[in-house]
């Protein structure tokens, strides 16, 4: 699943870790979820989505190309 994560946590400045301890998940499941590895749990896509303010469409893609 194609995602807006690493953009948005890059225009705040957070690392993997700083969006890891917003979300209470590890800097290695950011890091999955970011390179399409791993896609998030639903509570996972919408804790994702309150904390960018952002409806869950607006961050991840599940679209095929």
């Amino acid at each position: 699943m194609k995602n807006r994560l690493k953009v948005l946590r890059a225009e705040r400045d957070w690392s993997q870790a700083e969006l890891g301890m917003h979300l209470d998940v590890s800097r290695q499941a950011v890091n999955a979820i970011e390179t399409g590895k791993h896609d998030p749990s639903l509570p996972l896509a919408f804790r994702i989505a309150r904390l960018f303010e952002m409806p869950i469409e607006e961050i991840f893609d599940d679209e095929l190309d």
